[in-house]
């Protein structure tokens, strides 16, 4: 957007601050307002003072934004934006002091000061003073510097000009308070995904991200914007055409920006924006970028008989098949919905984003008539084999009809019925899946070995997955479906716990396991129920007593301890070598056990990781491995 399209007002002052409600109920009930007090909370404190910032930008008065995080993980976010009003507010306190402690008061709720804004909840700056220990915000305008101070949200130093300028904005340091939040640590890699992103959305706009505890500072800028966005997220894939597809339009107050490029994958990967924030579960949006896509590439392929009459049209997920888009979409009013607030309502939106993109796609088609056959050519590919799939599903079904429990006959199952209660132990191996049986709780563990590696599912279509013994055998014991049969109301553990030898063969099964179920069972992720088991990698015996080691930093405490006098030591190369009680002991006892959770904090980053790891490219995959060759604990050849 550029600044004619979407400065507003460039006379920000202290009337177009509005004051909604007070401060109070913040500290009390942080979740309310930031999502939670975790790490999640913690980095969604610099991601709403970053806002701000962007704010000013989309209204086209700044193109700077530098964070920095200090060694004691205070955080600074400085822009050369206009600065934020000092002068006198109508309730009779500068209008600095009320948008650093009123609840969403800010020059976005009279829709003068700003056209559009980002941020999810909106809730404001006031929010990150009221959870920080202490707070300092600098403004720059009218000539001067002005400073105020805050602590856990009350003024502690009122508006004083420390100085002179010819420079305008705003720079917020603040440090969160220890009191809130469980966990006080900043993420470089999460600040830089988030920053990133931002900088993708808002193209020419300048983020730098500097950690004074590592001596690290990237910048991001992107001219190119989201079509940069797309060749990223496409920079290990192959690609069938080597420019994104991009197009644009505003109508309404509603300005649409899209990009979109095929590779030869066999999934789709979609990224939907509303003012900046990440529509994880979509919206009108999305839906109208779908309909326009899946109707111009059959209205196009019928045109030029690509597609026969006694042939069915292409559905929207063989058009999509190995798709790469990015749908960003800035609008004055945004209605969110959803379990997380996260999905657009706006019904107007669906049809504006359909017009702009079936204008742009007829248009692109006609001229770029080779791109398109590429196109058709892969999605009629996809509708053989999303035919080939539904046969193979079918059979399955058929299949477990006729068997008695409709279950593999390799599942040792559990005997209590409630989910929420029942976990599943995924075993490679036969003698491991063997001791696992044996030393498990019967009542609440099921156990399902795995003979050997599974399919990697990144270099097969859904027909040919659905093939695959192994992963049949999980697809049934599970009983929640895969792809778009997926039902999680259906599954029937809690917990799927991935147990794998402590080696580079268990690591790949591990990763292939990953694979499969971001690919095709997300939702198991996302709802927290994937883990990851951790045995032992060492016995250590000494006279009548012995201790179970996970990793070799406890071995060389240990050690440093009591010395290697009388020591024995076994390390463990597999699950066979453990028996059944010691199996249960270290590693399947809730009592002692300890099992990571698998959680999905970046889908892009995520997408990223299994294309660089399961993925064709080589060159990508040894690039990560020397990259994070330290971090490797344990590597066996």
């Amino acid at each position: 957007m550029n600044s004619n399209e979407t400065a507003v007002n460039g006379n920000y002052g202290a009337e177009q601050i509005q004051v909604l409600e007070g401060l109070e109920a913040v500290r009390r009930r942080p979740g309310m307002y930031i999502g939670s007090t975790s790490s999640r909370g913690l980095h969604h404190l610099v991601y709403e003072v970053v806002d701000n910032s962007i704010d000013e930008a989309l209204a086209g008065y700044c193109d700077r934004v530098a964070v920095t995080i200090h060694s004691d993980n205070s955080i600074t976010v400085e822009d050369n934006g206009r600065g934020i009003p000092v002068d006198m507010h109508e309730i009779g306190k500068s209008a600095l002091e009320v948008v650093m402690t009123v609840l969403h008061a800010g020059g976005k709720f009279g829709g003068e000061g700003y056209k559009v804004s980002g941020g999810l909840h909106g809730v404001g700056v006031s929010v990150v003073n009221a959870l920080s220990e202490k707070l300092e915000v600098e403004v720059k305008r009218d000539g001067k510097i002005y400073q105020m101070r805050f602590a856990r949200g009350n003024t502690v130093q009122g508006i004083t000009v420390v100085g002179a300028t010819n420079e305008t904005g705003t720079k917020v340091t603040f440090k969160p308070d220890a009191e809130i939040f469980e966990e006080t640590v900043y993420d470089y890699d999460i600040l830089k995904h988030r920053l990133r992103e931002l900088a993708f959305l808002n193209k020419g706009i300048y983020i730098s991200l500097e950690d004074k505890r590592t001596d690290t500072r990237e910048e991001f800028h992107y001219e190119g914007g989201i079509i940069s966005f797309v060749k990223h997220l496409n920079k290990n894939k192959d690609v069938l055409y080597p420019e994104p597809i991009y197009l644009q339009g505003a109508k309404e107050d509603t300005w649409v920006e899209i990009a979109l490029q095929h590779n030869d994958s066999y999934v789709e990967n979609m990224f939907s924006f509303v003012n900046n924030i990440n529509t994880v579960e979509g919206g009108t949006h999305l839906s109208g970028f779908k309909i326009a896509l899946t109707r111009s590439i059959n209205d196009y392929a019928r045109k030029f008989n690509m597609l026969k009459e006694n042939e069915e049209n292409l559905s929207g997920d063989d058009v999509r098949e190995g798709l790469t888009a990015v749908i960003s979409v800035k609008i004055r009013e945004p209605q969110f919905e959803g379990q997380t607030k996260t999905k657009l309502g706006n019904s107007e939106v669906r049809g504006i984003v359909d017009a702009i993109l079936t204008e742009g796609l007829n248009e692109f088609f006609e001229e770029n008539p080779s791109v398109t056959k590429k196109i058709i050519e892969k999605s009629i590919m996809a509708a053989r084999a999303r035919e080939a799939a539904r046969k193979a599903r079918e059979l399955t079904r058929r299949k477990n009809a006729l068997e008695f429990s409709g279950l593999p006959g390799k599942l040792a199952d559990c005997s209590v019925r409630d989910p929420e209660q029942a976990e599943i132990y995924l075993v490679e191996g036969d003698s491991a899946g063997g001791s696992a049986k044996q030393g498990r709780d019967r009542r609440f563990q099921a156990i399902l070995p795995l003979r050997g590696k599974i399919l990697n599912v990144e270099k097969a279509r859904l027909d040919k997955i659905l093939n695959n013994e192994e992963i049949r055998a999980m697809i049934t014991a599970f009983g929640c479906g895969i792809a778009d049969d997926f039902d999680i109301e259906k599954a029937r553990y809690g917990k799927i716990i991935i147990m794998t030898d402590a080696d580079v063969d268990g690591a790949h099964i591990r990763t292939l396991l990953l694979t499969f179920f971001y690919r095709y069972m997300q939702p198991l992720i996302q709802n927290g129920k994937v883990y990851i088991a951790q045995p032992p990698l060492y016995l250590v015996k000494k006279g009548k007593e012995h201790w179970y080691l996970y990793s070799d930093d406890e071995m060389e405490k240990l050690l440093s301890r009591i010395g290697r006098d009388g020591i024995t030591v076994q390390r463990y190369k597999g699950l066979g070598e453990m028996n059944p009680e010691q199996l249960w002991e270290t590693t399947m006892n809730p009592e002692a056990r300890t099992i990571l959770q698998v959680t999905l904090e970046d889908a892009m980053e995520a997408d990223q990781i299994f294309s660089v790891l399961m993925g064709d490219k080589v060159e990508p995959r040894r690039e990560f491995i020397e990259r994070h060759a330290k971090e490797v604990r344990n590597l066996d050849i």
